[in-house]
């Protein structure tokens, strides 16, 4: 169904929004003319980001279903309508898969998969409720297109992520609704996202760990302001796919080109 994006007069909410991605989703959708709501774990990060934009911060943990549908009637009671949701709050720890135990495994599941489902369950009526249009931003990654080792529980959850906002954005179209879906497959990006473990409830023994990969030198890193004005012009063309750095194109372009090869021909049926 086609549909006209005005920004100016809606409000956008963002999980993960203190810092990194979150912060420049919610600067750009303040820019482009939204008011903004910003959620996440880390109240000190939250209130310090919230002041210094002047939006209203909302202390939220996205592993629980009630503290999101919290954000999601907040978010209503003070705006009265929310246009998009980005689902943006996640953990990117290190470990490889042998040296895991379940409990690895559920917490970046629960952040950053459930995190999501989360959101479009709280927040998909909210958006079905405009007159006019709602839009759904899922972070998902640029890792499931490249695949790198030590990152397994990462990859697994927002390959997921990825296919969810496409199941979701073809049901809504089959549905004619004004709600649209972007997947955001960010490449490396200037944020916490390397100091993931503070964020690990529990204190049991665990396989993963940090890593700097800006130490190493060997990425690309861009501005979280960047990304955001990518997002704001993807929601407006209502595009499935905003994705951050072109110099993986050919490494997923083989991936692609290794499962079509691996597809056997199609069988021929005989016809009376």
């Amino acid at each position: 169904m086609t549909r006209t994006v005005e920004f100016t007069g809606t409000t956008a909410v963002v999980t993960g929004g203190a810092s990194g991605i979150g912060r420049g989703l919610a600067r750009a959708f303040q820019a482009a003319g939204c008011s903004v709501v910003i959620a996440d774990v880390d109240e000190s990060a939250l209130a310090a980001t919230a002041r210094e934009l002047g939006v209203l911060g909302v202390r939220t943990d996205v592993t629980d279903p009630d503290s999101v549908a919290a954000l999601a009637d907040r978010a209503v009671a003070e705006y009265g309508e929310v246009h998009v949701v980005c689902n943006n709050a996640g953990v990117g720890p290190f470990g490889p898969v042998a040296r895991l135990g379940l409990e690895d495994w559920r917490w970046v599941l629960d952040v950053n998969l459930y995190g999501v489902i989360h959101g479009i369950q709280a927040f998909l009526p909210v958006l079905e409720r405009n007159a006019d249009w709602g839009h759904v931003v899922n972070t998902s990654s640029m890792s499931v297109l490249v695949a790198p080792a030590n990152v397994a529980p990462y990859v697994a959850s927002k390959a997921a992520v990825l296919g969810m906002s496409e199941v979701l954005a073809a049901e809504l179209a089959e549905a004619g609704s004004r709600v649209g879906v972007t997947a955001l497959l960010p490449g490396a990006v200037h944020s916490n996202i390397k100091t993931s473990l503070r964020a690990r409830p529990g204190t049991g023994a665990t396989g993963l760990y940090d890593v700097d990969l800006e130490e190493t030198g060997r990425l690309r890193f861009i501005e979280p302001d960047e990304v955001g004005a990518m997002v704001v012009d993807a929601v407006r063309a209502n595009e499935l796919y905003a994705v951050t750095h072109g110099e993986f194109r050919d490494r997923a372009a083989e991936r692609a080109a290794r499962i079509e090869a691996a597809f056997p021909p199609v069988p021929v049926v005989a016809r009376d």
